[in-house]
């Protein structure tokens, strides 16, 4: 199973942190390194935050190795056709290493802060369709794009120049929804990612991904399984006793959550259920931005 480091980019992210973190996942030898694509946080008082696109450009030209993304970017701060034309640009500049993370957005304080529309929940999914499908005939088509929506349309776009990978970077699609995501999953995505789920259940949702995709004639082994999941680590079992304390949950409680929890090759062990339950690339939280020590420690634990 691949290893990547997720972080929350709207929670204090600077340059700095973003710079001396890229380094550390490269040298480290995780897989990638994602990132969330928000504003602000749920509740105050905001924090730094680093814009996506503005971040993964520096990254597709400062590193060699890593994977990267956003886990998710929301459809509901930018036009499709510019996230599609972002995408493939920077995809073009790392070589071929981004992965595109999308969702129909969820936060509601940033989307009220910063005057964007988040719609009622159908309406928002119905947006997040129509947005897949605009994203993904803009990467894929050669010819002149024609699309009626109800919230997008296009009338005869082309993306140029076109993208150097054969069909544009890998779309992600987000979330453990049984309505409207896995379908979504099912039909655009060439990565599904669950988030916060214990093997059980994410072995239960991609068995429900498969029988969607055999529906739409793809075979299941097409769409990459990944989990972006919580992680609560330490280098000792005291350290582990102290961040638990400060979760202000059990090991069990954060265990139910979905959450890897553990010193040394406890993790180890989990992840290893995990990769049993059908998750081929895993994606673990990482909040402490300041704390390389501690991901040297767990890149050490893992291997």
């Amino acid at each position: 199973m691949d290893i990547a480091i997720m972080i929350e980019g709207q929670n204090g992210l600077t340059w700095l942190r973003w710079q001396k973190l890229a380094e550390a996942v490269e040298d480290l030898g995780f897989i990638g390194l994602y990132r969330s694509d928000h504003f602000t946080n749920t509740t105050a008082p905001d924090l730094d935050s680093l814009e996506l696109w503005t971040s993964l450009t520096w990254l597709a030209s400062h590193t060699r190795r890593i994977e990267f993304g956003p886990l998710v970017s929301p459809v509901s701060v930018r036009h499709p056709a510019l996230t599609a034309r972002m995408a493939a640009a920077v995809d073009d500049l790392s070589g071929g290493r981004l992965t595109l993370g999308l969702g129909a957005g969820w936060q509601e304080r940033e989307h009220s802060l910063f005057g964007f529309d988040l719609l009622p929940l159908k309406e928002r999914f119905d947006r997040y369709e129509e947005a897949l499908e605009v994203i993904t005939l803009l990467l894929k088509s050669d010819h002149p794009v024609i699309f009626e929506g109800n919230f997008y349309n296009l009338r005869g776009a082309t993306l140029l120049p076109r993208p150097e990978r054969p069909g544009g970077p890998r779309i992600l699609v987000g979330g453990n929804g049984e309505k409207r995501t896995l379908p979504l999953a099912a039909r655009y995505a060439d990565e599904w990612n669950a988030v916060f789920s214990t093997p059980a259940e994410y072995s239960r949702l991609s068995v429900r991904l498969d029988e969607l995709l055999n529906v739409q004639g793809r075979e299941p082994a097409s769409v990459r399984r990944s989990l972006m999941t919580g992680l609560c680590f330490g280098r000792t079992k005291k350290e582990l006793v102290e961040n638990l304390a400060a979760h202000k949950q059990t090991a069990e409680e954060l265990l139910q959550r979905g959450f890897v929890v553990g010193a040394g090759d406890e993790v180890k062990e989990q992840l290893f259920v995990l990769a049993k339950a059908g998750v081929q690339r895993i994606m673990l939280q990482w909040l402490d931005l300041d704390d390389l020590d501690g991901l040297a420690a767990l890149a050490k634990a893992i291997r």
